[in-house]
């Protein structure tokens, strides 16, 4: 190993290294005369007066150890640098913790340090704290990285059934979702081919008969227009609908029409009227009445079977179209999007998850701009808080409201999550976001739900990520920068470092 001493960090005045200083620090209390020696032949003591120490992203070349002063560590959060720990404590240490792992991760700092005051530190290169790891400690050293892969690994399996997971419940929530307009298209298909094969009988009924050519050019010139009138159709309310349906079973009855009960709710449906029967009534011949009833009857159900395929069809349509927004197929992995879209496909996606005791509001804010970000990832994000907030409204067993509010603070964009769940309990409320922490029964709940959507958008996107609850108001806030920030931070550290 070769010596590094006389090597100073940016602001740092070199002070004289004494063994005996060194070996008051609880880190190398049991070392040897001659390991402490070699320590101080390497690193040396550094004073720095109040400022930055180094900065996160920058190349971890130091391991620092405080002997007397105050430090403060922060992690850059969005366009903000938010304090993470502040201690005076004797020994604590940061820096190049992990030097010893080489360049098997990348050796940055993964946080940023201060002082507030005249602040001395022994430091050591980081290369010398990676030998003296593994010629010292070399059992340690092996344990630690077993730790450190040993974890990153298991996070990632889980993560990979968290996601897994959420796939599950998706599918099994567009299966249901599909299977209902598919059904519908189905039974209509099913009804359109008796009515089509009713209408070929009653139009060789018709062909048959004593009808003139003049009314039988009638009777298709009524049957366009009552299509037109189909097609025009408004909904009424049940206490109309029902009144209207008396009026034409009345009015079929009255005028010798076999089965007017049966008719009128089709007609009703349809948007027409008595007047529309008088119109038609004085158009043909009261012979040929209830034949051209008959026939518009048959019209009629045509083209609101018709419809009814239309529409199921358009929503299987609509809801592959919302699969495919939120799965991001065919789509760059970061580009600039409307968030509302991605939220509307994510709901759309879950609402056979969110169920009927759910019920959701959409406040949101139109006139927001589009951000830039990783779209795919960002749905990810919006389904475990979603999911999160319904198992919340579940456990209490009653209905509940989740509102999804958007809005611009500034220079980002909040995307909250309410829901009227029981709440999160204090004492638990700062660790929700560490990995593996849940409190959903065993089995249902890998506990990175959270974890994995902290990273999205504090590493990914450089925002935040944050909580506020109370019993029956619980609000996951999701803040995006509007812009790309200019220097874009290292992702690699996945967990803020502390003094120990």
């Amino acid at each position: 190993m070769s010596g590094q001493a006389g090597q100073t960090g940016p602001g740092g005045q070199a002070w004289p290294c004494s063994p005996q200083e060194i070996a008051s620090l609880f880190l190398f209390e049991k070392l040897s005369p001659e390991q402490l020696g070699w320590l101080c032949r390497e690193g040396q003591v550094e004073r720095f007066e109040a400022g930055p120490v180094y900065t996160e992203g920058d190349p971890a070349t130091c391991f620092y150890v405080m002997i007397e002063g105050t430090v403060v560590l922060s992690r850059r959060v969005g366009g903000d640098d938010v304090e993470v720990s502040r201690t005076s404590q004797r020994g604590v240490y940061a820096g190049a913790m992990q030097a010893y792992l080489g360049d098997r991760v990348p050796q940055t700092y993964n946080n940023s340090m201060r002082v507030t005051e005249p602040t001395r530190f022994f430091v050591l290169p980081a290369q010398s704290f990676a030998d003296i790891m593994r010629e010292w400690f070399p059992m340690a050293a092996h344990l630690l990285e077993g730790l450190f892969f040993g974890s990153k690994k298991t996070q990632r399996a889980i993560g990979q059934r968290e996601r897994l997971l959420a796939l599950g419940s998706l599918s099994a929530g567009l299966t249901h979702e599909l299977n209902n307009p598919a059904a519908a298209a189905v039974r209509a298909t099913a009804t359109l081919r008796e009515r089509v094969g009713k209408m070929r009988h009653k139009l060789a009924h018709i062909s048959q008969g004593q009808y003139s050519r003049e009314a039988i050019t009638d009777l298709i010139e009524i049957q366009e227009r009552t299509v037109e009138r189909v097609a025009k159709a408004t909904a009424l309310s049940p206490l109309e609908a029902s009144d209207r349906e008396d009026e034409l079973a009345d009015w079929l009855d009255d005028h010798g029409i076999p089965e007017g009960w049966r008719i009128a709710p089709t007609f009703v449906q349809a948007g027409l009227d008595t007047d529309w029967l008088e119109h038609v009534a004085a158009t043909v011949a009261e012979d040929i009445l209830p034949a051209a009833i008959g026939w518009l009857n048959y019209t009629v159900e045509t083209e609101l079977l018709m419809d009814e395929i239309d529409d199921s069809t358009a929503r299987i349509s609509h809801l592959v179209d919302a699969a495919k927004q939120y799965s991001q197929l065919d789509r760059a992995p970061h580009r600039v999007v409307d968030v509302h879209e991605l939220l509307d496909s994510t709901l759309l996606m879950l609402s056979g998850k969110i169920g009927p005791r759910v019920r959701v509001v959409k406040a949101y804010d139109r006139s927001v701009p589009d951000v830039p970000a990783y779209p795919a990832e960002l749905n990810q994000v919006w389904t475990n808080l979603i999911d999160n907030a319904v198992s919340a409204i579940g456990s209490t067993g009653r209905d509940g409201t989740l509102t999804v509010r958007t809005a611009r603070e500034g220079d980002r964009l909040l995307v909250e999550f309410r829901d009227t769940g029981p709440g999160v309990p204090a004492d638990i409320r700062s660790r929700i976001f560490d990995p593996f922490f849940t409190t959903k029964p065993v089995g249902e709940g890998t506990g990175l739900g959270l974890d994995i959507s902290w990273r999205i958008v504090v590493n990914k996107h450089h925002g935040s990520l944050e909580v506020e609850s109370a019993p029956g108001d619980t609000r996951f806030r999701v803040l995006l920068p509007l812009t790309v920030p200019q220097q874009e931070t290292s992702t690699a550290a996945e967990t803020a470092e502390e003094p120990t």
